[in-house]
């Protein structure tokens, strides 16, 4: 073999880098991509996209679709905080369960997963009447999850929660 045809063969560390970086691009390009997420796992699948489990607190028996209230009745499910917790017009994301619960009006509870539609990051912040995702600023209202700026495809999927004794519950 000529000396030549030797140096072909060899991978330089010009080829190395430049097949990490082709590979880097890939994955940062698929992070960002536009597909929408199927809900999240545990969210009821016979809630209606966008219409939260409303828990009403005045103790009023529920409709169907909806929670107890805040009743003297034991609620069940996952304790997620206090009804003083989440403010009227607002709400409090629990990243813990990825779940936000939202108050759009008083004594009315409505909850949602909080795994953004669009690439299925986690919305952190409600602010002036929305669920808001940090990655691509995606925004929902707090009263039906439905989406009010994209690039979300899709509304929150609802959750469902019990509401007793001024605590609110994950059913």
């Amino acid at each position: 073999m000529s000396q030549e045809s030797q140096q072909d063969q060899r991978t330089t560390r010009r080829d190395v880098l430049l097949g990490v970086g082709i590979a880097g691009a890939g994955g940062v390009l698929a992070a960002c991509s536009t597909a929408a997420v199927p809900p999240a796992g545990g969210m009821p699948a016979a809630a209606a996209p966008g219409q939260g489990a409303a828990a009403p607190a005045s103790g009023q028996a529920a409709a169907p679709g909806q929670n107890a209230g805040t009743g003297g009745g034991a609620a069940t499910g996952t304790l997620l905080g206090m009804v003083t917790d989440i403010p009227v017009g607002g709400g409090k994301v629990f990243m813990s369960h990825k779940v936000v619960v939202t108050q759009p009006a008083k004594g009315v509870f409505k909850a949602f997963s909080a795994v953004c539609t669009h690439v299925g990051c986690v919305c952190n912040q409600v602010a002036n009447g929305t669920i808001n995702c940090p990655c691509h600023g995606s925004e929902f209202k707090i009263a039906t999850g439905a989406v009010v700026t994209g690039p979300a495809p899709a509304p929150l999927p609802a959750a469902s929660i019990n509401v007793s004794n001024g605590k609110i519950f994950l059913a």
